[in-house]
């Protein structure tokens, strides 16, 4: 059966009771007969096994494809410019005329 914690919302008195699945929470401090609330604790994580790897959880990358194109595969850190933040080349404009 789980050990429960709860803390009186009046008081902040702090208690345990071991309960079963089905039982009803309790809702009344043994000292004072306020309300009382029940305490969450974060779980413990245990890895087991032999390791953990980064291509467990992230999709692999297309190695190939970046380098048939042409591109190098980085990214510049630099925002893009907006569509008409682009100068026109004077020689493509006066060609089209």
């Amino acid at each position: 059966m789980p050990l429960y914690e709860y803390a009186c919302t009046c008081c902040g008195y702090r208690f345990e009771r071991r309960q079963s699945f089905h039982d009803a929470p309790v809702t009344e401090c043994p000292e004072c007969g306020q309300t009382v609330r029940k305490v969450l604790h974060p779980t413990g994580i245990v890895f087991k096994g032999s390791g953990w790897y980064i291509t467990d959880s992230r999709k692999p990358e297309p190695a190939a494809a970046g380098a048939a194109s042409g591109d190098s595969g980085t990214k510049s850190d630099a925002p893009a410019k907006p569509d008409g933040a682009a100068k026109p080349d004077t020689k493509l404009a006066a060609a089209a005329d």
